[in-house]
């Protein structure tokens, strides 16, 4: 089931990027370029699919949604060509192409990130069957995701932590904002745009949260033992650049069982739903044995 409907709904966010892209005016071509090299790149649009598979768990309607999951994709591809940057992680490859920089020049991957960061918006408010007080509530939720308290603050307290050693709660509220945070939006949204009560939204949020921290930890994991090849990108950066991560700060071995240990407490949020929501049990399992 996994594969299957990751690959359909992967397919039509693909599609609906490109007609999201292709509608957009650019006032310069080098821009819109460097915009469409980085969105386009291919990826596993998890964070799409996070979104349908959340509505799924509410009503069965997770591709009604499709023109918000790729707002989100804009979002994250937005934060990779940032991330990318020689003043940030300064990385040469990402999924196996030359990083936006690389190729663009580092003025416009920055501008670049900002248009996909801005358009995001633009495109999320092009979804329709939605109410706009709902519609609203979405907005709010990926403009904290992308801002100070989400991926941003992340981002700047993973900048002050190198060439430092963190405690593994300081280390967990980091990631709680530099890559949790777009997650739990993604899921929190699905389910807002499909009328989910309070309860199933809580229920919800804190398999988010959980699902956030363990595919932080297998990322360690995998940038201290992956392969180079299926990862797309260099491994050891975190090394080579100081950082603390779950295995430095513990071990392989103590960082694969608190993976194992967090994807079991995402599987036990999801106890209240029934088949409805078992794709999002076994994307939370796929972790586990991700290579890339």
């Amino acid at each position: 089931m996994l594969d299957e409907l990751w690959q359909r709904r992967r397919g039509l966010v693909e599609e609906t990027l490109r007609l999201e892209l292709d509608r957009t005016p650019s006032l310069n071509q080098t821009l819109f370029d460097a915009m469409e090299y980085s969105l386009m790149s291919g990826g596993k649009r998890l964070r799409p699919i996070l979104l349908m598979a959340a509505a799924d768990a509410i009503d069965g309607s997770g591709e009604k949604f499709l023109t918000t999951a790729a707002a989100i994709e804009m979002i994250h591809t937005y934060s990779l060509i940032h991330d990318d940057l020689p003043a940030m992680d300064d990385d040469d490859y990402r999924r196996g192409k030359l990083t936006n920089h690389k190729v663009f020049g580092e003025a416009t991957a920055i501008l670049a990130g900002d248009a996909l960061l801005t358009l995001a918006f633009e495109v999320m408010l092009r979804q329709e069957g939605v109410a706009a007080s709902t519609m609203l509530r979405v907005v709010n939720e990926f403009a904290r995701a992308a801002g100070s308290a989400g991926m941003v603050g992340g981002q700047a307290i993973d900048l002050q932590s190198e060439g430092k050693t963190i405690t593994l709660e300081e280390l967990r509220c980091m990631h709680m904002g530099k890559t949790g945070a777009l997650f739990r939006a993604s899921v929190r949204s699905g389910a807002i745009l499909a009328g989910a009560t309070e309860d199933q939204l809580a229920a919800l949020t804190e398999y988010a949260e959980q699902f956030g921290l363990a595919f932080q930890i297998t990322d360690d994991v995998l940038d201290f033992v992956g392969d180079e090849q299926m990862l797309g990108k260099p491994t050891g950066s975190d090394a080579r650049n100081q950082k603390s991560t779950y295995v430095t700060l513990t071990s392989i071995d103590s960082a694969r069982k608190l993976a194992e240990q967090t994807i079991d407490g995402a599987v036990e949020s999801l106890s209240a739903f029934g088949t409805e929501a078992e794709f999002l049990r076994e994307l939370v399992r796929y972790l586990i044995s991700r290579n890339n």
